[in-house]
């Protein structure tokens, strides 16, 4: 099991990377689900489009999202074209929300960034004055 740091503002332990839910972590899958949050639906093409992938990779893990309840899958024909569209369950909103607050308590305080400065790097702040 994963050892957990303390976070600094709780006694509570901050939580471990194995704590990320696998199946939301992957790039492809956490950006279809991103896509979707912010998005009342989408359709294959356009989630292709945006997220810069191959129909192939998008199908894969959209199946992957539609199997473990996260995403909803329409499909419908328009002119006789097939027209599969995407949405977001309540059950994957609250995966997503779940899955981004853990990270959240996994990285540091924006302080505590900004003021430390990384082995033979200036600190942050520093790069941000120069820009």
């Amino acid at each position: 099991m994963a050892k957990h740091r303390r976070s600094a503002s709780t006694d509570r332990p901050r939580p471990a990377p194995g704590d990320l839910d696998p199946l939301i972590h992957e790039r492809l899958r956490l950006g279809i689900l991103c896509a979707l949050a912010v998005n009342e639906s989408l359709t294959f093409t356009e989630l292709r489009d945006l997220l810069e992938t191959t129909d192939g990779n998008l199908s894969v893990q959209a199946r992957k999202l539609e199997e473990a309840g996260y995403v909803a899958c329409a499909k419908r024909f328009v002119a006789r074209k097939p027209k599969t569209t995407y949405k977001l369950t309540a059950r994957g909103r609250a995966a997503l929300e779940s899955y981004l607050e853990t990270l959240s308590e996994m990285l540091p305080d924006t302080a505590q960034l900004r003021q430390a400065p990384v082995r033979g790097r200036p600190a942050m702040r520093a790069l941000a004055s120069e820009g």
